[in-house]
């Protein structure tokens, strides 16, 4: 079974978070894990640890991932494959054929982070990030899903004022693999007056918007059924067709909302009113900066998961953060993030929607017990390291209940 749009189950796409706080259960000691469920279901997943951070996070997010198959009956079975920086270091590419290759066979692919100061001046094709663009392209996963969602327990570490951030839950549909990031002509040359000029090409046909449109639209209707289309058609050509291919696509949801909105003024609205947005469907580049900008509304970009799907074939699941090169190594990542990656992957991958119930609400029972890193630490919680953060979300899943069909 692979993830794919049409296996998608649009019943469940509000925020991963967007669940009562789970209440407190008690907890068992983590050396006592043994299955409780003969496995009935197999599934191969590909490993992607990368750089930074990612190792670490991904360690956890697999440990999480076994329990849970262990409780419901699942075995999973897990290639590990190198990206990004380290892949450059062990293969001299970014992305080995061989990493594709295992990604392409599995049932889902994930991802820790990539990049790292130790690439920085190396040449384009020899940069990590190169490595994941190449990967997205050649999974053909065009849709990313990246929900943001404001916990009643890190209200206090959102950057905006109580009232402005409290209650905030939306969902970016962003196109993930056409646009400015992909489009041809792209380089650097000569103009005609013979100086040095950079170029890249903003392009999209209507095939591209009208499947991530409908996306969107899909999405919302599941949602609160509002869409906001998110574009720049003042001023683009690119961003005009856009706007116009949403606004034809639209004619087949007459049950969803559509709005559009200007970049500038929606990166503005994020933050002035986030409570106006549901779901946000918008282009490659203008979806990577606002999700960004939206998951500091949520207290922090440590917390927020994100799925990426095509019309067939695997999906990528993976934590917005990037590698954070200088915390690596010390036991201080959020790991929460890619625990929430692997329950979108539960959820939208493989359609184990009680599975990733049981580990959204072991991390939101982690939250209420008051276990923080670092980065959503405020006064009166615990602070605790990425391999504590890992053990006390593995304790809340052991200790719930079985969810309910």
């Amino acid at each position: 079974m692979a993830a794919s749009l049409q296996q998608l189950n649009l019943r469940s796409v509000r925020s991963p978070f967007y669940l009562k706080s789970a209440s407190k259960h008690s907890s068992k000691p983590a050396s006592i894990r043994c299955a409780t469920a003969t496995p009935t279901k197999r599934y191969s997943i590909t490993i992607l640890p990368g750089d930074g951070i990612g190792p670490e996070t991904i360690s956890v997010a697999k440990d999480v991932l076994k329990l849970i198959g262990s409780l419901e009956g699942i075995e999973f079975g897990f290639q590990e494959m190198p990206l990004g920086g380290s892949a450059l270091d062990l293969t001299g590419v970014p992305l080995p054929d061989e990493t594709l290759l295992a990604a392409k066979q599995s049932n889902a692919v994930l991802l820790g982070a990539i990049g790292g100061y130790k690439w920085d001046n190396n040449p384009k094709h020899l940069k990590p990030e190169m490595g994941l663009l190449q990967l997205r392209e050649g999974l053909k996963v065009f849709a990313n899903l990246r929900p943001a969602t404001v916990l009643p327990q890190l209200v206090d570490s959102s950057t905006l004022k109580k009232e402005v951030a409290e209650g905030v839950d939306l969902m970016v549909v962003r196109e993930l693999t056409g646009g400015i990031y992909f489009g041809k002509p792209r380089g650097i040359g000569t103009n005609e007056n013979g100086e040095e000029i950079g170029f890249n090409t903003e392009v999209y046909a209507s095939y591209e918007i009208d499947r991530i449109a409908r996306v969107g639209f899909e999405i919302a209707r599941k949602r609160n059924k509002k869409l906001c289309s998110v574009d720049k058609a003042n001023v683009l050509e690119a961003s005009m067709f856009w706007r116009d291919r949403v606004t034809a696509i639209a004619s087949e949801y007459p049950d969803v909302e559509l709005s559009h909105m200007y970049v500038d003024n929606a990166a503005m609205q994020l933050v002035r009113n986030p409570k106006q947005f549901d779901t946000i469907l918008t282009n490659n580049i203008f979806g990577d900066i606002l999700s960004d900008e939206a998951s500091m509304i949520t207290g922090g970009i440590g917390m927020l998961p994100s799925a990426s799907l095509g019309a067939s074939g695997p999906g990528l699941f993976e934590p917005i953060h990037g590698s954070a090169p200088d915390i690596a190594g010390q036991d201080k990542a959020n790991p929460l993030a890619t625990i929430l990656s692997v329950a979108m992957l539960l959820k939208y991958g493989l359609g184990e929607e009680n599975a990733a119930k049981r580990i959204e609400n072991a991390v939101l029972d982690t939250l209420d017990k008051g276990f923080r890193t670092g980065d959503i630490y405020s006064a009166g919680n615990k602070l605790v390291g990425c391999k504590e953060m890992g053990e006390e979300v593995l304790k809340s899943v052991e200790g719930q209940v079985p969810a309910a069909v």
